[in-house]
């Protein structure tokens, strides 16, 4: 069974919009109340509630002492606990920190609703959700037949506007591809671009932030003479926001398109194993290159849509020599730790001019071959 997305932009009306609100708001309280109950157990040497348990406190409890939690959908309620559960499992496997309240400020405003009896439906140009009825939307692509929803989740971004990303379950049979020179290519990270291949080829960065940082800094000038929680502040910053968001959706689709071409033509990508969070610090002094460029989000892009079709994005340790070992012969020059020697000349084989990107490229899918085959 395989899982998809397809993500929605929604425009609720006045009535719909409160009540979106009112459900962004009990989620983010029973969130709350529910840490701070737990918390109080691990206090009072009490067991730790597991998400059933702690969903039928929530529905015997929270909902008698708080009658508001009744308007909104009980399946958004049942998710934010079932969120600050997964919150919990990710820090006790010490893949996150410890959960965090909420802010009702600041916190993302987003909740997920369960498909069942036929509450969810997307139909021509709009589409029907629990307590809310028919929203306009706009339906860029239908669900294909034989997928089944799963569920929706509706968020709200900071420029104000609506989308909804609805869940899909299909049955998909997925061939595993053979791992060969020619389904096989290395990347190598480029910092003033995006990635040079083993085939030679360099994929620049069209850099969007940069070329909106005129644009944007006008805007947060602007906002910065605003009266801070004013009508006109808020106005100012769904401005400065509506301006992020369309650079963030203008890196994503390049680096969508991107992935999508890569992933077609090869079943194996080969890349290293990056500490991006590390590059993109003020010491390195690219850290809004490093961003703008969006390599992480390129990596997870290329994952998914690779195992999609049979492949795999392998990832090679970061401590690899890949632009040291010549791709000839596999001589290691530590004279290329050095980053201003873009071009050299191996010393054991005799190959000339070799080009320090594309060689650690090339290194890269030797690595990765090495490793599918191990």
């Amino acid at each position: 069974m395989a899982n998809k997305a397809l993500v929605y932009a929604i425009y609720p009306n006045e009535k719909q919009n409160i009540q979106c609100q009112k459900t962004f708001g009990c989620c983010r309280f029973v969130y709350n109340h529910m840490l701070s109950l737990q918390q109080d157990r691990y206090k009072n040497g009490e067991k730790h509630l597991n998400k059933k348990n702690a969903n039928n406190y929530c529905n015997q409890q929270f909902k008698e002492d708080y009658l508001f939690l009744k308007e909104v959908d009980k399946f958004a309620l049942t998710n934010a606990i079932y969120h600050l559960e997964d919150g919990y499992n990710r820090f006790f496997k010490h893949l996150s920190k410890f959960p965090k309240f909420k802010s009702k400020h600041k916190a993302k405003k987003s909740y997920t609703t369960n498909f069942t009896n036929g509450n969810i439906e997307i139909a021509e140009n709009f589409i029907k959700l629990p307590k809310l009825g028919t929203v306009k939307a706009v339906i860029h692509r239908k669900p294909e037949a034989g997928w089944k929803i799963k569920s929706a989740t509706v968020t709200q971004n900071r420029d104000g506007s609506y989308q909804v990303s609805v869940l899909f379950a299909f049955e998909k049979i997925i061939p595993n591809a053979a791992a060969t020179e020619a389904t096989t290519v290395g990347l190598d990270y480029k910092s003033d671009g995006l990635y040079v291949s083993s085939n030679g080829e360099t994929c620049g960065m069209p850099h969007y932030f940069r070329h909106s940082a005129g644009k944007l800094a006008k805007a947060q000038r602007k906002l910065k003479h605003k009266t801070v929680g004013s009508n006109n502040y808020k106005k100012q910053q769904k401005k400065v926001a509506k301006i992020h968001r369309h650079v963030a959706n203008q890196r994503k689709d390049f680096l969508q398109k991107k992935s999508t071409e890569i992933a077609n033509q090869y079943a194996f990508v080969c890349v290293e194993n990056l500490n991006m969070r590390a590059m993109a610090n003020k010491g390195f002094g690219n850290g809004k290159t490093t961003l703008d460029n969006g390599y992480g989000m390129f990596l997870s892009m290329l994952d998914y849509k690779l195992r999609d079709r049979g492949g795999q994005l392998v990832k090679v340790d970061r401590f690899f020599p890949s632009s040291q070992l010549c791709n000839c012969c596999g001589y290691k020059n530590p004279l290329v730790k050095d980053l201003s020697v873009r071009h050299w000349d191996c010393p054991n084989c005799g190959t000339t001019n070799i080009d320090r990107d594309i060689n650690a490229a090339r290194n890269i899918k030797k690595e990765g071959l090495r490793l599918l085959t191990a």
